[in-house]
């Protein structure tokens, strides 16, 4: 296979996040674990609204979310669509996955690194390890790395979108699995040197609704 990707390769049909089915058949203990997890969630909201108050710094970046159909979420911000990343992150759940939950609904997926006083001068977006969260519920560890080839041609493919998801074919050489991509713009918010948050900006609801996908990064005691 060829090294680099032909653009109009690129499937610029854009697919829809697909819903999830409720099961009617519930046990009472799956709903006492569902409402567990809400109550954990709301605390987890409160929480982190209280760190990102009227003065905290603000700036647009471009997200991308993107992944093998079989792999994990790559998470990448760009300062803008020509620069490499200033954050790439590797989740643990399975791309597949967050595209099934973003079709229930709003995200927020919190990243917590532990604070060590001896690399208390270590940017926040620099930490390694990261244990994660999806609307308060634990779900592995998320760890950041190093921008590498793959991850920069795919970069690369998707640099004249602005907003939208979709499907790439294979970009790696000897790789035959297609990418899932979504990318947007999103609004980075630094609360402190121990916090940020990143909202997607949606401009079809004028700021009436809540973004669909939050990404809050702490550093915590």
């Amino acid at each position: 296979m060829a090294s680099s990707v032909n653009k109009k390769e690129v499937e610029h049909s854009h697919f829809k996040w697909t819903s999830k089915t409720s099961n009617n058949n519930e046990e009472d203990d799956g709903k006492s674990k569902s409402n567990s997890r809400k109550l954990h969630g709301l605390a987890l909201v409160f929480r982190l609204r209280s760190l990102f108050g009227k003065n905290s710094n603000k700036r647009v970046m471009i997200g991308t979310l993107f992944g093998n159909k079989r792999g994990h979420v790559h998470l990448s911000f760009q300062k803008d669509s020509k620069s490499d990343p200033s954050l790439l992150i590797q989740l643990a759940t399975p791309i597949t996955g967050l595209v099934r939950e973003m079709g229930c609904g709003t995200i927020r997926i919190t990243l917590e690194s532990e604070k060590r006083e001896k690399r208390s001068d270590l940017a926040l977006v620099e930490e390694r390890v990261w244990q994660t969260y999806y609307n308060g519920v634990k779900c592995g560890t998320a760890t950041r790395m190093e921008c590498g080839d793959k991850e920069r041609k795919i970069l690369k493919v998707v640099e004249p979108i602005s907003m939208g998801a979709g499907v790439l074919p294979a970009v790696a050489d000897g790789d035959e699995e297609e990418v899932i991509y979504m990318r947007s713009k999103f609004e980075r918010v630094i609360g402190s040197s121990d916090s940020e948050a990143f909202y997607m900006l949606n401009p079809d609801n004028n700021g009436t609704a809540p973004p669909e996908l939050s990404i809050y990064l702490l550093r915590i005691l």
